[in-house]
């Protein structure tokens, strides 16, 4: 029978992180959380910048039982009250805290190298499995027999305007559950595991409610976290792939949708943002599902947005040198 490690990478989530606990309890044998950077910072903030050089390592290959990666810390004082540390340890998981990366991609690769499973439950603090999908996990830890040639699984990640979820009859393409024998990865926001074989989807919903929506234009505009997202993904892209935390991926080369926007990042943006919302539409009637425009025209700026926050962050780089 298969056992299953819960693993959560976040930024001053308690709260989220308490629900996201309360509604899997009985869906997972293991906890791992790791916090972007200290929970409780002294002093200035670093920059905005990719991932610290050091993080660059291909975390498959630390042998079981190693010492963890200097970088990364395993508080040993008692956690103070009301912390994110006190809570996983309530739950008898095991905390630790990394570089501050601004994103949590980059702290997946570590994450999975100290689950103590194979299968990865894999869940933002603010997300929580909904009652069909936790009866599905707590039946899929008892199966007794598993099909090798599939990765992982994929559920329904439906729209949250704050106050409610939106769109309906989604197909399902969120990552939710892997074998991490059986992914690579590179430690980039927006880059998801690379199955070795197939996903297998499952029409079961993965709950998204933070306290905002979580998509449109002002999503993107004019929160903080957005620019931080697009700024690291520019900074990243000045390097290969493997100068990224990694999990079982040593190819230099990057895949062509991140190429794309290296080579020709102008015509990229031109071509992304005319193609993006006719595509998204071709999509929805294709599925036969309803999302708000307020999301496809958020995504189709997304797509304008990353390439030419990578050009400033390259003319920068380009003048530093």
């Amino acid at each position: 029978m298969p056992a299953i490690s819960l693993v959560v990478c976040l930024r001053k989530e308690r709260d989220f992180l308490a629900r996201l606990l309360r509604h899997a309890e009985g869906c997972y044998d293991d906890l791992v959380v790791v916090h972007d950077g200290p929970e409780f910072e002294v002093g200035v903030p670093p920059p905005v910048a990719a991932p610290p050089a050091e993080m660059a390592m291909d975390y498959a290959e630390i042998p079981a039982g190693s010492p963890i990666p200097p970088f990364y810390r395993a508080p040993t004082l008692p956690p103070k009250p009301g912390s994110t540390h006190e809570l996983v340890l309530q739950h008898g998981g095991r905390y630790f805290e990394g570089p501050r990366c601004y994103q949590q991609e980059p702290h997946w690769p570590f994450a999975w190298s100290q689950a103590e499973h194979d299968w990865i439950l894999r869940l933002d603090a603010d997300e929580y499995p909904s009652t069909g999908l936790k009866e599905w996990l707590c039946k899929f830890r008892a199966t007794e027999e598993l099909l090798e040639n599939v990765s992982g699984y994929l559920g329904i990640w439906p729209l949250w305007n704050g106050s409610r979820k939106v769109g309906t009859n989604l197909p399902p393409f969120r990552v939710f559950l892997f074998n991490k024998r059986r992914v690579r990865f590179f430690g980039m926001v927006e880059q998801g595991p690379t199955p070795d074989t197939m996903f297998e989807p499952v029409r079961l919903e993965i709950c998204h409610k933070p306290t905002r929506k979580s998509y449109g234009i002002e999503n993107l505009m004019f929160r903080g976290q957005a620019y931080r997202w697009r700024h690291v993904i520019a900074a990243s892209l000045l390097e290969p792939p493997t100068r990224l935390p990694c999990w079982r991926w040593n190819d230099p080369a990057w895949p062509d949708y991140w190429e794309c926007i290296r080579q020709t990042p102008f015509l990229t943006a031109i071509s992304r943002g005319f193609r993006s919302l006719p595509s998204q539409l071709r999509f929805c009637w294709k599925f036969r599902c309803w999302v708000p425009m307020d999301a496809l025209l958020g995504t189709a700026l997304h797509q304008v947005l990353m390439p030419i926050t990578y050009m400033r962050v390259r003319s920068k780089d380009l003048l530093k040198s």
